[in-house]
């Protein structure tokens, strides 16, 4: 049987203008980046449409800033394509992103995701500053490759693979000597590096001071049974219970993203079609190389 499954980026997907159309053209769009106001105290939308390009590029405004975005995007789908929302089967998010698809599953509403997604990126931003550190892409080596020079370069501090996106593009995160030596060993090993412009060394231990004050607002939250199976980036398979949620969402910001996994498990439980709701066009890009023949619509925010 058919089956469509909606996907959420996560950050780095942002950019100055976004969401700003949408709140333009629809009333309840403007509503959502009015009540965000309300939540977080500061007009996100106003810097969503001045920036500049450094203050929406922060963790602790970039990560609400997509979620608000994402539901920008998931309001005009309703609006222009209400079969698709109806006909989906599944979710995922890509890290932050995996907050929006909780959200759009109902099992947790939106002012809660928001202010999680805040928190999220306020305690993601205050461990960015206690260790430099950094993400770097890793082109056109396969995985097992790649873990063998990670192996080589630990010698020069903390070291890994936090992203498993997609065959030929992982992403490594770590201290900058690190995460420098394996660019030079990747590069002399016939790989493409791409220096991602991030806080610090998200998906790692980096982020462990991030971890308490992130898991104690989670325990406070009431999840519910979301309506659709919504993928966990940790585990890569769906959120089994209401109590799981909160448990892997914390550990989700020190431990690797599974998305390779999310996809081919979707692609493997039927869906031959998905919609990539959101800012950006970063999901169907990787998407393409996990199954070309697949399509993805984007709708973005």
């Amino acid at each position: 049987m058919s089956q469509t499954a909606i996907l959420f980026p996560g950050q780095g997907a942002q950019y100055v203008g976004m969401g700003v159309a949408l709140a333009e053209k629809y009333a309840s769009v403007q509503s959502l980046y009015d009540k965000a106001a309300q939540i977080l105290g500061f007009n996100l939308l106003e810097i969503c449409k001045n920036g500049p390009a450094e203050r929406i590029n922060a963790t602790d405004i970039s990560q609400p800033a997509l979620f608000v975005a994402s539901f920008a995007a998931l309001h005009d789908l309703e609006q222009t394509e209400p079969e698709a929302l109806a006909a989906c089967a599944m979710t995922a998010g890509l890290s932050l992103g995996e907050y929006s698809a909780l959200a759009f599953a109902g099992a947790i509403d939106f002012e809660t995701g928001l202010k999680l997604v805040h928190l999220r990126g306020t305690v993601m931003q205050m461990a960015s500053e206690k260790i430099p550190s950094t993400m770097a892409s890793i082109l056109l080596l396969d995985e097992s490759t790649l873990e063998e020079l990670v192996r080589q370069a630990q010698s020069k501090g903390l070291v890994r693979i936090a992203n498993y996106l997609c065959p030929g593009n992982l992403v490594i995160s770590g201290v900058i000597p690190a995460v420098q030596e394996v660019e030079r060993l990747a590069q002399a090993a016939g790989g493409k590096t791409i220096r991602l412009s991030v806080a610090g060394a998200f998906h790692t231990s980096v982020m462990d001071p991030a971890m308490s004050p992130l898991s104690d607002a989670l325990k406070k939250v009431g999840f519910v049974a979301p309506r659709i199976p919504v993928f966990s980036n940790v585990t890569g398979v769906p959120h089994s219970t209401p109590e799981s949620i909160s448990e892997l969402l914390a550990k989700q910001v020190v431990e690797p993203v599974r998305w390779e996994a999310c996809i081919r498990q979707m692609i493997a439980l039927g869906v031959d079609k998905f919609y990539e709701v959101g800012p950006g066009r970063i999901l169907a890009g990787l998407l393409k190389r996990i199954d070309r023949k697949l399509p993805c619509v984007n709708i973005a925010g």
